[in-house]
């Protein structure tokens, strides 16, 4: 008996020890687990200080050019955490899918591929369904990322009320539309312009799509712009009958595409779309704020 004591008194130590070694292998994975987790944590944290800090640095920018029109900017800042780019653009620089006349929308698409008798078809297409009924139903199939984002100062507001649409890839939602146009003239539109472009701003490609611009005369136009940036009403008339389609609007609507990155290499960015108020309570009132994935160091 004594012997068999003995024997059940080793195996159950044994069977401790054991059960003593997994509870210790299963906290060090446990802790370290949680240990990575709060590495990542903070990460995001310092990463969304610094997008914050770009999107206040934009607004900044914006009130220093003044009267300066915003073209393409590009700006960076650094601070003992890591840095923030920021480029900056004028969304009124762009045509607006959701108020352009049948006809700019119609040159656009010409201006893209597309051919004469669809993109006429398209234009009509997309102006039945910014018709109050379709409008309503366009917005409440959006994939609503960008009203349910949270923003830096907890502001997001929409733009318009009667805005059609949210985003350009709702554009697939038109019957006829093919997936290469959405595309295609992703970089030329916008939701958040008007029935007008601003042409202090707007990019060359964007100027050639518009109706009745020939080459010839948009490279000087282009030329002249360079030269007298701010003089609207010349440069207006030397695009013709095309000056229908043109406005300078301010405030401008900016767009700004940030990057942060810290100093272990964990990267963050996020895009805005803001109105600049300097003479508001606020310095300005954003309309969009929307993540995009974060990337590790290696």
């Amino acid at each position: 008996m004594t012997d068999r004591r003995r024997g059940a008194v080793l195996v159950t130590v044994l069977w401790l020890i054991a059960l003593l070694s997994a509870l210790a292998m299963a906290a060090a994975i446990t802790f370290r687990g949680f240990a990575g987790v709060v590495v990542l944590d903070r990460d995001r944290v310092q990463a969304e200080a610094l997008l914050t800090g770009g999107l206040e640095a934009a607004v900044r920018t914006v009130e220093i050019l003044g009267d300066t029109p915003l073209d393409d900017l590009e700006t960076t800042i650094s601070l003992s955490t890591g840095s923030v780019d920021a480029h900056l653009s004028d969304e009124g620089g762009r045509i607006d899918i959701g108020k352009a006349p049948i006809e700019v929308l119609a040159s656009l698409f010409r201006y893209i591929g597309a051919p004469v008798e669809a993109a006429d078809t398209i234009a009509r297409a997309i102006d039945e369904w910014r018709k109050p009924a379709h409008a309503n139903g366009s917005n409440a199939a959006a994939d609503g990322s960008n009203a349910a984002a949270e923003s830096p100062n907890q502001s997001a507001k929409k733009t318009n009320v009667d805005q059609p649409f949210t985003e350009i890839r709702q554009l697939a939602q038109i019957p006829g539309m093919a997936p290469e146009w959405v595309g295609a003239i992703a970089p030329l539109a916008t939701v958040y312009g008007s029935e007008t472009v601003n042409p202090l701003t707007a990019p060359e490609r964007v100027l050639a799509a518009l109706p009745g611009i020939d080459a010839s005369r948009l490279q000087a136009f282009l030329q002249i712009r360079r030269k007298y940036a701010t003089d609207a009403t010349r440069l207006m008339a030397m695009l013709g009958e095309a000056q229908q389609y043109l406005e300078v609007k301010t405030p401008p609507i900016v767009s700004v595409h940030l990057t942060a990155r810290l100093a272990n290499g964990f990267a963050q960015a996020a895009r805005a779309v803001m109105v600049p108020t300097p003479k508001g309570d606020q310095p300005y009132h954003l309309l969009v704020w929307t993540p995009i994935a974060s990337q590790s160091g290696g």
